[in-house]
């Protein structure tokens, strides 16, 4: 289909040629008033049209525009443009000096052929560019590299209209750059034919005026762009961090913390960074290069061809030379590392080279390797030598070149000595400018492919739903396992809870025991809802977990576990930490009382407010205990987990949370899951569940476990027994 397609395109392009260019001129000459550029633009639209409709029916029929193919409809476009657009612009340029029908008589297809060939000369690398810059705008489905640079612009919000500023700037600034060349030209004419002194300070004054304001101009393009990009940078940086935090627990199972913070930090600042520097250079270069394009037009379209048709030979060539010469080059270090290799086995072996008096044997087989990178250095340097000069030589080719066509027009009189001047000098910042755009071209692709890295993490869906909808005014803490079974996301064939079944009541303390590894904590991770059971549901007042609104859920429940994570923050933070309100001081010293924290705190200079350092590093294990259930215990949940969270606190403080549990008429009402090994504690609950191998395989109270005489009472004997 696209050998079809081509072929169909080169009929358009032969119709072009044959038909449109001798009939079209002949029918708007006849249709259209005798004004030479209305004709012109009128041929010019009508083309565009026919052609266009003609590239619409052939991509059409390949089911869209596929590789060049695509380039077909700017090249049309481009076709159209090319003669009306260089006519207008010769006519405003001239300011009205033209006689009436210059630009006809030049441009007019039926008494200009060549002119029609120019119209060729000009739309192909245009449409070559648009094609090359629309692969960077690719279709969001495609995953182009322009569909992320939308994206992380979109970050912008409002401040996104910044960037039409900051073209308008640059563009200001880059035709203020045409200031020197243009009165230099100027200046030159007025200095061969006499002009007075006057003239030529207020032109010297009026250039100065115009580079100044252009260097205005692009400190302040440059300032609101960085300001601009600084607040995109922080809104990615924010975005990301918020997309992981949205992710399921067991994501960060399989996913390092480490490489997830990189991630978040490194890799994203590194990419806002590139997108925004390469975006600054390829927008500022590129206007640089249109608007001395313009001015070289202006000056002189013939020489202006010439520099556009010579550009390829004058970068590609070198280009091709120079992976000749990355190539050698690599060769090369890898001969060298040959020979390194050979002198690092004899000077790590000395004293075997030594013992078998091989020194002069090594050295040869040294010179044998360095013999061989002979033939490839002299390779190299032929190499670096032809790229060289083929850049020079090309360059100061095209340079002469000019000179010499310019000077042919200057001796005919079609443009002046300064115009010529002028027109140097834009072509010598155009190849410099047209160069540098070649080689930031692909560090622009680069950069913004590299944010890919990002979207992963934006785009990420988590596997189980973080948030549901129910938040009903009233819960009683009915918590129902009904043949639950569970494997970690990271090892999905170990099934951790297997057909588990259990009620938590009430106004009741459930103690859970067993050995270590039957699942207990697993139970508790399940109740804060951190992952989802494989199978069997886990209701709360009848409904499933995971259908509850999240941030509600975690007001009803709460667990404090064995070694509870603090933050750096202060103590008042820490037990106030994710609540939606802010809790009074009497309020936080209340909690802290009943859980034994008030007393470690208060002997603190700064007392509550004092800092707790990273992950609470500052504190003991059982002060970091008691501050835990600090945080859990100002929430009132309905369900408080216990997972081994009295482990660590002195025999003061676990008697203090025991007459919490049992004896606190607060609490009556409330659902309590004891995971403990303290016996202390499990004896007074209301119900005992023995969990082996996630399952329970006894239930009951403390005195019906021990009357039955099975793997609980075997647990307390040997907890019990006295040591030898």
């Amino acid at each position: 289909m696209a050998a079809h397609a081509w072929l169909a395109a080169a009929l358009l392009l032969l119709v072009d040629w044959l038909l449109l260019r001798p009939v079209l001129p002949g029918i708007f000459s006849l249709l259209v008033p005798e004004v030479p550029l209305l004709r012109v633009w009128a041929v010019g639209l009508s083309r565009w049209a026919i052609l266009g409709l003609g590239v619409r029916g052939v991509l059409g029929k390949t089911a869209g525009a596929h590789g060049w193919l695509a380039a077909l409809q700017p090249l049309v476009a481009a076709l159209g443009l090319a003669l009306p657009g260089l006519a207008l612009f010769r006519e405003l340029a001239a300011w009205g000096a033209l006689r009436e029908g210059d630009s006809a008589g030049l441009l007019h297809w039926n008494s200009r052929p060549d002119a029609f060939a120019i119209s060729y000369v000009a739309a192909l690398p245009a449409a070559a560019l648009w094609h090359k810059l629309g692969s960077l705008w690719a279709p969001s489905g495609h995953r182009g590299a322009g569909d992320m640079l939308c994206r992380m612009l979109g970050f912008l919000g409002s401040k996104k209209r910044r960037l039409y500023l900051v073209l308008v700037l640059l563009i200001l600034s880059c035709l203020g750059e045409m200031a020197i060349p243009f009165f230099t030209g100027r200046i030159t004419d007025w200095i061969l034919q006499d002009k007075t002194a006057p003239s030529f300070s207020r032109n010297i004054w009026l250039m100065s005026v115009l580079t100044i304001a252009s260097t205005a101009l692009e400190f302040s393009s440059d300032g609101i762009y960085n300001f601009t990009m600084g607040h995109m940078h922080n809104r990615v940086h924010g975005e990301v961090f918020r997309a992981v935090l949205r992710q399921e627990t067991g994501f960060f199972l399989k996913n390092p913390a480490g490489s997830i913070t990189s991630r978040v930090t490194k890799d994203t600042a590194n990419v806002c960074e590139s997108i925004s520097e390469e975006l600054n250079l390829l927008l500022w270069y590129l206007g640089r290069a249109l608007c001395l394009l313009a001015f070289m037009f202006w000056g002189s379209p013939y020489l202006t061809l010439v520099t556009l048709i010579t550009l390829p030979l004058l970068f590609l060539l070198p280009k091709k030379l120079g992976k000749v010469h990355q190539s050698l080059a690599v060769k090369v270090q890898e001969s060298l590392a040959k020979s390194t290799q050979v002198a690092l086995e004899a000077l790590s072996a000395m004293p075997t080279v030594r013992s078998f008096a091989n020194e002069e044997g090594e050295a040869q087989k040294f010179r044998q390797k360095l013999e061989e990178m002979k033939p490839l250095n002299k390779k190299e340097a032929l190499a670096y030598v032809a790229e060289v000069w083929t850049t020079s030589v090309s360059g100061m080719l095209l340079k002469v070149g000019i000179l010499y066509l310019g000077g042919q027009l200057v001796l005919r009189g079609a443009v002046s000595s300064g115009s010529l001047v002028s027109f140097v000098l834009y072509q010598l910042q155009f190849t410099s400018a047209v160069q540098v755009l070649l080689s930031i071209y692909p560090s622009m692709q680069k950069a913004v492919g590299s944010s890919e890295k990002i979207f992963e993490y934006l785009d990420r869906t988590p596997c189980s739903p973080l948030s549901g909808s129910l938040a009903p005014v009233n819960m009683e803490g009915l918590v129902e396992f009904q043949d639950v079974s569970f494997a970690y996301p990271n090892h999905p064939n170990v099934q951790v809870l297997q057909g588990l079944t259990f009620t938590l009541h009430p106004g009741k303390v459930t103690a859970l025991v067993g050995p270590n590894g039957s699942g207990k904590s697993t139970v508790a991770a399940l109740l804060q809802n951190l992952y989802q059971p494989s199978g069997g549901q886990l209701l709360l007042d009848g409904q499933p977990l995971a259908e509850y609104e999240h941030h509600y859920l975690h007001r009803q429940v709460a667990a404090v576990g064995q070694e509870p994570l603090l933050f750096g923050r202060s103590f008042r933070e820490n037990i106030a930490y994710g609540l939606n309100w802010t809790p009074t001081m009497e309020e936080i010293r209340a909690v802290a009382m009943e859980s034994g924290a008030h007393d470690f705190i208060s002997g603190f200079p700064q007392g509550y407010d004092t800092e707790v350092g990273e992950t609470g590093n500052q504190l003991s294990g059982g002060q970091r205990q008691a501050v835990a259930l600090a945080r859990a215990l100002i929430r009132k949940p309905r369900l408080l987990i216990l997972d081994d969270a009295t482990s660590a606190l002195d025999a003061g403080n676990q008697l203090r949370v025991q007459r919490l549990l049992y004896e606190n008429p607060e609490w009556a009402s409330r659902t309590v899951l004891l995971i403990t090994q303290q016996l202390s504690l499990a004896e007074q609950a209301h119900l005992i569940l023995f969990l082996k191998e996630g399952s329970v395989c006894e239930q009951g109270t403390h005195l019906q476990l021990m009357e039955r005489g099975g793997c609980y009472r075997a647990m307390v004997e040997a907890l019990t027994a006295p040591s030898e």
